[in-house]
């Protein structure tokens, strides 16, 4: 299962959306990763030094799978799971307010 995947059943847990219909349920979570996946972003190119970020912009443009680009970031940004795992805990911490 994807990150992406494992980050949707999460949400749709701990928000309590399973409740709502399907298509509700997919149209918030897009919306709702659109957001977690920027964050994420954000906060790796703040911890990623400018050679990183340029390597990083590389393994994008190459189109490279999303394995190696998480293997390239784990790599480069000590304790980068627990830094998402933060992200995706703050976000719905917001959700839930």
């Amino acid at each position: 299962m994807d990150t992406q995947t494992q980050l949707q059943n999460t949400l749709i847990e701990e928000l309590g959306l399973a409740s709502l219909p399907p298509e509700k349920q997919e149209e918030l979570l897009v919306k709702m990763t659109e957001v977690v996946l920027k964050r994420i972003f954000v906060e790796t190119m703040e911890k990623l030094p400018e050679a990183d970020q340029e390597e990083y912009s590389k393994l994008i443009d190459a189109n490279a799978a999303p394995e190696e680009v998480e293997k390239f970031l784990t790599e480069k940004i000590p304790n980068y799971d627990e830094m998402v795992k933060k992200v995706v805990e703050d976000f719905k911490g917001e959700m839930l307010k």
